[in-house]
């Protein structure tokens, strides 16, 4: 046990240590502007793919599926306004207004990318323009994502009328297994994450490789929603200090505690990669040790890691 605390002391530590090294806290700054500004171009191209492809509830599904996660007193104004824009009558798909909106959404994207190169410690070496499509291509995914999912709500509520028919004593369970508010909203943010982490950044992980980072993401994700939620409800202020500009600044610090949030999750996994704890555990697990043992020091730690590369 005592080898086990050393161990996620180490990974812990060397997670915090080279997120500051990597600027972490200037490039969650990055990550909040450059989200911030992707939101309105993303749902205005989204919008006009949507309709191009018949799924007319494209707006009411994005709104849902990105602000549902975020407290109340922060999503509902902006969402509101993001009806509003949504509403605007515009042209074709290939408008040079659409197309505009599809690159700057894909800023979003190269932020994020950025970010995770850093926090998993790997040079770029791809051309630039491989990345952008490849972030043009992020987004032309999330958009079809979430037009196939506008459409499935409005398939689907006609199904659950024919369903109740020939199966009224399933009726409650269908209700609840259709509230896709919630379950739906984590389930899209939890597969996003997932992809985010394995294909945006440069170099190849497993899913297993991820994974930690993900849910500490999602944990401290709900955890820093509930408590701006309650710092906002009962000690800010923010129109007394930025006035009509009160409701931008809380959405961008905001969005800076979870640029922060994402960044360290991408630094968890890349600590665990380069401790291989995930074959440290397996080699004590295999060997019947871990139990008993004095505290590893940092070589020790080294010498298991090449023990277990060399297949010893």
């Amino acid at each position: 046990m005592p080898k086990l605390f050393r161990i996620l002391y180490d990974v812990l530590y060397d997670a915090i240590w080279h997120f500051l090294e990597d600027d972490g806290f200037a490039m969650a700054s990055h990550v909040a502007l450059s989200t911030l500004l992707a939101v309105f171009p993303f749902l205005i191209f989204g919008t006009a793919l949507a309709n191009f492809l018949g799924a007319d509830q494209f707006s009411m599904t994005a709104v849902h599926l990105v602000f549902d996660t975020w407290p109340e007193e922060i999503a509902k104004p902006l969402a509101d306004q993001v009806l509003l824009v949504l509403t605007v009558p515009r042209g074709g798909l290939l408008t040079i207004s659409v197309l505009a909106a599809a690159y700057f959404a894909s800023n979003g994207v190269e932020a994020l990318r950025i970010s995770l190169n850093r926090a998993y410690r790997v040079q770029e070496t791809r051309p630039w323009y491989f990345t952008r499509l490849a972030s043009l291509g992020f987004v032309m995914i999330a958009v079809t994502i979430f037009a196939a999912i506008s459409i499935l709500l409005v398939a689907v509520p006609l199904a659950l009328d024919y369903a109740r028919q020939w199966f009224p004593l399933f009726a409650d369970t269908l209700d609840i297994v259709f509230n896709w508010r919630i379950y739906g909203t984590l389930f899209v943010l939890t597969v996003g994450l997932l992809v985010v982490h394995l294909w945006l950044p440069a170099g190849r992980r497993r899913v297993l490789d991820v994974v930690p980072g993900v849910l500490l993401t999602l944990i401290l994700w709900f955890i820093g929603a509930l408590i701006f939620a309650y710092y906002l409800a009962t000690f800010a202020n923010y129109a007394a200090t930025y006035a009509g500009l009160a409701s931008v600044m809380i959405v961008l610090i905001f969005l800076y505690m979870i640029g922060v949030i994402f960044i360290i999750g991408a630094e968890l996994n890349a600590a665990l990669l380069k401790f291989r704890v995930r074959a440290i555990f397996s080699h004590n697990f295999l060997s019947g040790q871990g139990q008993g043992q004095k505290p590893s020091k940092p070589d020790e730690v080294a010498n298991i890691v090449r023990r277990d590369a060399s297949g010893s």
